[in-house]
């Protein structure tokens, strides 16, 4: 293989949602851009009842609490007027976390030496589960150094961008290390433990009550429903 690439000028998402979360992201990207943050992820959970989550950041990747607040307020109005979801839901805006998605070819050269997992949407060199340390992006493909790999099989795959659904960094303590560094140096942290902003959001059905605002960790498991 050949040395990783840079982090490309325009790093579009290349994991992006389907169904309602997709709806949601159409709305609330705009929003977000304006304000000079970009979209991370978004989700529609039944957690609490209906919970829509969304995650950002700034270019350099940092976000505060501010930021959650501002992403917030700029993004209710356009939901309200476009409803989305159809129901009661709670919303929240946080940080991507230390066990960040990664979603953006950047996010693979930035996270480059770390431990990530990455499923695909169809088998690459006999698989569609890889973990492993990133080693960054080579052309339109993630660079992977397998952690399971056996002694047959090749340690070092190519994984094609376009063909990975969901990929995300795996909390270790190099990782927080990392972080800390990263802060502490005035380099982006990245994965700041931002707190979400909670908000009930009428829908079309009763307002539900607000959750706690409260410090960001690892996401639960995923209860995702979407049509």
């Amino acid at each position: 293989m050949n040395e990783p690439t840079a982090i490309p000028e325009r790093d579009d998402r290349i994991v992006v949602e389907t169904g309602v979360a997709a709806r949601v992201a159409a709305i609330v990207e705009p929003a977000i851009a304006d304000l000079g943050y970009r979209l991370v992820r978004v989700r529609v959970t039944g957690q609490n009842g209906c919970t829509v989550q969304i995650m950002a950041e700034k270019p350099d990747g940092t976000m505060n609490v501010e930021g959650c607040e501002a992403v917030s307020q700029a993004v209710s109005p356009a939901l309200d007027v476009d409803d989305p979801v159809q129901v009661a839901y709670h919303l929240e805006v946080s940080s991507p976390g230390i066990d960040r998605p990664l979603v953006r070819a950047g996010d693979f050269v930035r996270w480059a030496g770390h431990l990530a997992k990455i499923d695909t949407e169809a088998v690459v060199a006999g698989r569609k589960r890889f973990r492993g340390i990133l080693l960054g992006v080579e052309g339109a493909n993630a660079l992977l150094a397998r952690d399971d790999a056996k002694s047959e099989e090749e340690r070092n795959v190519a994984i094609p961008l376009a063909l990975i659904a969901d990929a995300r960094l795996v909390l270790t303590d190099e990782l927080v290390t990392e972080s800390l560094r990263r802060g502490k140096s005035g380099l982006p942290p990245e994965m700041p433990l931002a707190e979400e902003i909670a908000s009930p959001k009428k829908g079309k059905g009763k307002s539900l009550g607000p959750r706690p605002a409260k410090t960001r960790g690892p996401d639960p498991q995923d209860t995702t429903e979407e049509e």
